[in-house]
C-alpha cells in the first residue's frame, strides 16, 4: 500500500513556518519532498561528489522541484580524506545543512529515515552489542542548532516507492547502498533472510519498545535538569548528588548542550571523566567541587566565522567583524570577574574582533552591548532531548 499524506503529516508532528527538505535524489528523500509538497518547504541537497552523477542527480532534483514550486539549494561537501568515509560524509551533510537552515532561518530540517532503517540499525547495533540507547528506534525529532524531524518512521520503503510509481516521479539509487563493505548494507541483505518470521516491521516494533524505555528515561532526566541543573551562561552546574545512571544521562545531556556533536563520548570514557576531579571530554571541561559544572573547553572551539560561531549567534555584527574563541584577550577585559564566569569559561565564550582587534567579549563584559544567543537555546535543555 502507497504512503499517503495523512501518515506523513502525522509522522511530521506540528507543522513548522516553513519546514527543510533534505533531498538526496534517492527514492526515501523523493517520497519525503512528494509527500509535503502540500508544505511552505525549502529543499537542499549535499552533493558529495564521491560519484561522477552525483551532481547531475543534485541538478536532477533542483529541475524536479523547480516544477512542484519548493525552492532548492545544492550544497557541495569535500572529503579530506580523514576517517570512515561513510561517517565523515554524514557528519559533513548534518554540518552543511544545519548551517544551510541557520542561515535562511529555517528552525526545522525533515530527513528520509524509514522503518526499513530502523530495523537495519537494530541489526547492526544488535551485532555490537548495545545496550539501550543503541537498540532504541532512531528518535522522530531532536534538537541540534536546528529541529530535526523523522516523520516517515513509521512508513516502509515499499510504500514510499509505491507513493513514487503511483505519482511518475522518478529516484536515483546510488550503488554504494548494495556495496557489502558497508555494515547497513549487509544489514540490509540480512534483512531479506530473518528466521522465525521476523520482519523489518517487527524489528521497527521491538526498537520502537525500547525507545519507549527510553523516552520514560528522557522524561527523568528533563525533570532533573529542571531540579537539579543551571545554565550559567554556556555552562551546565550540576548536583552531583544524583542515582548513578541520571547523573550519567544528566551529564550527557549536558554535554549535548554545551557543545553539540553528531555523537556523545563513549561510555568508557565518560566514567573515567566523572571519577576525576576535572577532565576534558569530547569538547568540554568537566570540573567537580561542590557542582559538577561543565564548560567549552576553549581549545575544542572552532576557527573565526561570521554571526553563527560554536553554540553562537551573535547579531549587531559590523562588516569585516569575525566571531573567535576570547582566549587570552581575557587580559583586555578589566570586569571579566563582574560576569561571575570562571576564568575557564570565558576563555571559550564568543569575542569579536576587527583586523585582529578585540571589538567585544559580550559575556566577559566588555565593548558595545551585543545580543548573544546560546545554540541550542537553555529552553531547549530544560525540555527536550538534545542526542540523536
Amino acid at each position: 500500500m502507497a504512503a499517503t499524506e495523512a501518515e506523513f503529516l502525522k509522522g511530521l508532528g506540528p507543522v513548522p513556518p516553513v519546514l527543510g527538505l533534505a533531498v538526496s535524489g534517492g527514492g526515501d528523500s523523493m517520497a519525503l519532498l512528494s509527500l509535503a509538497s502540500g508544505l511552505r518547504c525549502h529543499a537542499v541537497t549535499v552533493d558529495h561528489g564521491l560519484r561522477p552523477e552525483s551532481r547531475a542527480e543534485a541538478e536532477a532534483v533542483a529541475r524536479h522541484c523547480a516544477t512542484i514550486g519548493i525552492p532548492h539549494d545544492i550544497l557541495r561537501w569535500h572529503w579530506d580524506g580523514a576517517g570512515n568515509l561513510q561517517d565523515a560524509a554524514r557528519r559533513g551533510r548534518y554540518a552543511l545543512i544545519a548551517e544551510w537552515a541557520m542561515a535562511r532561518g529555517i528552525g526545522t530540517v525533515a530527513l528520509g529515515h524509514t522503518q526499513d532503517d530502523v530495523a537495519e540499525t537494530f541489526l547492526m547495533r544488535l551485532a555490537r552489542g548495545a545496550g539501550l540507547d543503541g537498540l532504541s528506534a532512531m528518535r522522530g525529532a531532536w534538537f541540534d542548532r536546528i529541529e530535526w524531524r523523522r516523520p516517515l518512521l513509521g512508513m516502509s520503503r515499499a510504500a514510499l516507492r509505491d507513493h513514487l510509481n503511483a505519482k511518475g516521479i522518478a529516484w536515483f539509487d546510488d550503488p554504494s547502498n548494495d556495496n557489502p563493505r558497508f555494515d547497513r548494507v549487509r544489514a540490509r541483505q540480512a534483512m531479506a533472510h530473518l528466521p522465525l518470521g521476523l520482519t523489518a516491521g517487527r524489528l521497527a516494533e521491538v526498537a520502537g519498545h525500547l525507545a519507549d524505555a527510553r523516552a520514560a528515561l528522557d522524561a527523568a532526566v528533563l525533570a532533573t535538569a529542571r531540579s537539579h541543573a543551571r545554565i550559567d551562561g554556556g555552562d551546565v552546574d550540576i548536583d552531583p548528588d544524583l542515582p548513578p545512571e541520571i547523573l550519567r544521562r544528566l551529564v550527557l545531556h549536558a554535554m549535548a548542550w554545551v557543545a553539540p556533536a553528531p555523537y556523545g563520548p563513549r561510555g568508557e570514557a565518560l566514567m573515567r571523566a566523572l571519577a576525576a576531579k576535572t577532565a576534558t571530554l569530547h569538547g568540554c571541561v568537566l570540573k567537580r567541587g561542590k557542582t559538577l559544572r561543565i564548560a567549552r573547553e576553549a581549545a575544542a572551539t572552532p576557527g573565526p566565522s561570521g554571526s553563527v560561531w560554536d553554540c553562537w549567534r551573535i547579531e549587531g555584527l559590523a562588516p569585516g567583524q569575525q566571531v573567535s574563541a576570547l582566549g587570552q584577550d581575557i587580559a583586555l577585559c578589566p570586569r571579566w570577574r563582574e560576569s561571575g564566569l570562571p576564568r575557564r569559561s570565558l576563555l571559550a565564550s564568543p569575542a569579536v574582533r576587527e583586523g585582529g582587534r578585540l571589538v567585544a567579549a559580550p559575556l566577559a563584559g566588555f565593548g558595545p552591548a551585543l545580543v548573544v544567543q546560546h545554540i541550542p537555546p537553555p529552553e531547549a535543555f530544560h525540555s527536550s532531548p538534545l542526542s540523536h
